[in-house]
């Protein structure tokens, strides 16, 4: 008999999980606060993820990957989470996770081994370029143009809030590149936009660098850049020309999955530690562990994580299917997935609100690594598609498309 429903990870994801979490809790969270006040993830640890195969581990042997399937990718994400509250060296993780399977099942074959192998062994960052200053949730008004000119395509125009500029641009010493997307048939909208990996330390033309900093994640820098006349080769094309919107569609399914259980990680540690920490403070003769005001909190906010924790599961498991056996639709895969990545960020941030607060004001204090954790994870209620927008996908799939009042 067919068994239809399976909570436990297999023997392979087991041992990997168990291997991963052993080196992340040996070596990446006791440099927490390295990592905050630093601003940046230690090298060391960079090179120690690339030799577990963390890196780049959805694209196949052949690229240098792992040729992970989407819920182990997750299972590396949610391990990191837990890790590094800060959620910095999960987004080095789970960029060139969810965008490195992108580029390796639609991108030139040599191009793609070229870069991801340079990912995969940590000493390059590959990223994913949408987001423009007048275009964010409305990925549709994006600005940045790519004309054909001969064998090549000339792009002109200006990303922001994309991560790991600093890493390509300084930090890496192989530096790496977006998948940035741009307008190749201003008069399609939507299907008039294409892809292109755009190595912008080593291309020709003028291009633009701006840093910004972030109230969170600070392990991993933020920023944007602005190309001028910027020429790429026909082969940075990733996918047809046209279908980059689409493209694009497909990577954010995978991003906001892994994203769903990132969040679920961090919280979880967050409670964690705090749990350990109601035990042994006591207030008017008992231990704050006593008190129901805190157990129940304790209780909803850890039911709610559970819960959410296996609805990203399940996101990351019919991408699986979708992808391998066609079991799912495109949309179906989408529509879970934004169920997921729109709760999770909320979840885990009322989690980690709440159990500040048994902290009293010491939960206020730098030192406090919940307050890291909070930080970190608020940036996803944006990341990768904001919370709104994951709700107008939910209604859309449920509605009909017939009913979503934005083009």
């Amino acid at each position: 008999m067919r068994v239809l429903l399976d909570f436990e990870f297999t023997e392979e994801q087991e041992l990997f999980r168990k291997s991963l979490r052993e080196y992340c809790q040996k070596n990446l969270a006791p440099r927490l606060m390295e990592i905050e006040e630093g601003c940046r993830i230690p090298y060391d640890v960079i090179e120690g993820l690339a030799n577990l195969g963390v890196l780049a581990m959805t694209s196949p042997p052949e690229k240098g990957g792992a040729g992970a399937d989407a819920v182990t990718a997750g299972i590396a994400g949610e391990e990191i989470g837990r890790a590094d509250v800060s959620c910095a060296t999960a987004v080095f993780y789970l960029v060139p996770a969810a965008w490195g399977y992108i580029f390796s099942k639609y991108g030139n074959p040599e191009l793609s081994r070229k870069v991801l192998s340079k990912v995969a062994r940590g000493r390059a960052f590959l990223g994913i370029a949408t987001t423009e200053p007048a275009a964010g949730s409305d990925l549709a008004s994006i600005r940045m143009t790519a004309t054909r000119k001969g064998s090549s395509y000339v792009l002109n125009g200006e990303k922001i809030y994309t991560s790991g500029v600093r890493e390509v641009m300084e930090i890496l010493p192989e530096a790496g590149g977006f998948l940035t997307l741009a307008r190749t048939d201003p008069s399609k909208g939507t299907r008039g936009m294409s892809l292109f990996y755009v190595p912008i330390k080593e291309v020709s033309g003028e291009v633009g660098v701006t840093y910004l900093k972030e109230m969170g994640r600070r392990g991993i820098s933020t920023g944007g850049f602005s190309l001028k006349d910027v020429e790429v080769p026909e082969e940075n094309m990733v996918g047809p020309e046209n279908r980059g919107f689409y493209i694009c569609m497909e990577g954010f399914d995978l991003a906001r999955s892994i994203i769903s259980v990132v969040c679920c990680g961090a919280a979880m540690s967050a409670l964690e530690t705090a749990m350990d920490y109601i035990k042994q403070r006591s207030a008017f003769g008992n231990p704050l562990a006593k008190y129901e005001g805190v157990q129940f909190k304790l209780a909803e906010n850890y039911a709610m994580l559970d819960a959410v924790r296996l609805l990203g599961y399940k996101a990351l498991w019919m991408f699986d299917k979708e992808q391998r056996e066609g079991r799912f639709t495109r949309f179906e895969v989408t529509r879970v997935a934004a169920e997921a990545k729109m709760l999770a960020p909320w979840v885990a941030f009322n989690a980690v609100n709440d159990a500040m607060q048994w902290y009293g004001a010491y939960g206020y204090m730098a030192e406090c690594p919940l307050q890291i954790a909070l930080r970190g994870i608020r940036s996803y209620m944006w990341a990768e598609g904001a919370t709104e927008i994951m709700k107008i996908i939910v209604a859309r799939e449920l509605l009909g498309k017939e009913y979503v009042a934005y083009r």
